[in-house]
């Protein structure tokens, strides 16, 4: 026999289904035996740089639902200041503490569409792509479509960027790389994105030895990740 939650779930989908032409989001499950591990997908919205992409996002329907949000994360890689552009990690209050037991899939699909439409950078999830937009918006929405393109199938747009903002996106680049200290900018942004700063990463990185590879990312094994976490964390 089917639990409440799963009866819930099933006319969620349900409804997403019938109401797919109206409101552009759908969700499915993986396997039709299992309605707690979901793909949803939507539209990039008119007037962004996301615009004729299609964006996948992996939803996972925790056992308190709906008293608990469902856990979502971006499958489409994408560059957008409230998801991590190395693991989809999405900061949205919908799906946290601005919760409701009354919310549903779709209503946080469509609360991510909105997102795209009107990101917040003052409440990152991705501090350098927040700060790109902050400081230097042409090529943020040019970086932004430019992605949407490769990994959404988004068709291109002509934007004009302007030469101060060109000399001003040059410049933080040359002080990113100073300040990466010659590891690999993803490697070290795996720990800038639980909410270390990045000058506290590259020391923990020193301090316990990690190899530069050449600049190159690559997995850090399991007893690094600790070292490095507990440096961080002042215990070393």
């Amino acid at each position: 026999m089917s639990s409440t939650r799963e009866r819930r779930i099933a006319k969620e989908l349900q409804d997403i289904h019938n109401d797919k032409d109206n409101s552009g989001v759908t969700a499915h499950p993986i396997d039709p035996s299992d309605l707690t591990h979901l793909k949803g997908t939507f539209p990039g919205p008119p007037d962004s740089p996301y615009a004729g992409g299609s964006f996948t996002v992996d939803i996972k329907i925790p056992d308190m639902y709906p008293f608990k949000s469902p856990i979502m994360r971006f499958d489409t890689k994408i560059w957008h200041p409230n998801v991590s552009s190395v693991t989809g990690a999405i900061c949205l209050d919908t799906l946290g503490t601005g919760w409701s037991p009354v919310g549903t899939i779709k209503m946080a699909l469509i609360s991510l569409r909105m997102l795209l439409e009107s990101p917040n950078p003052k409440d990152p999830q991705d501090a350098e792509v927040a700060k790109m937009m902050m400081e230097t918006p042409a090529l943020f929405r040019q970086k932004a479509n430019d992605w949407a393109a490769k990994y959404a199938g988004a068709p291109r747009q002509e934007m004009a960027v302007n030469d101060q903002e060109i000399q001003k996106q040059v410049v933080a680049t040359k002080d990113d790389a100073a300040r990466y200290q010659g590891y690999n900018k993803e490697l070290v942004d795996r720990f800038v994105n639980m909410g270390f700063d990045v000058d506290a990463v590259v020391e923990a990185f020193t301090f316990v030895g990690i190899d530069r590879n050449g600049g190159e990312d690559y997995e850090l094994e399991e007893a690094y990740m600790g070292d490095i976490t507990a440096r961080l964390l002042g215990e070393q």
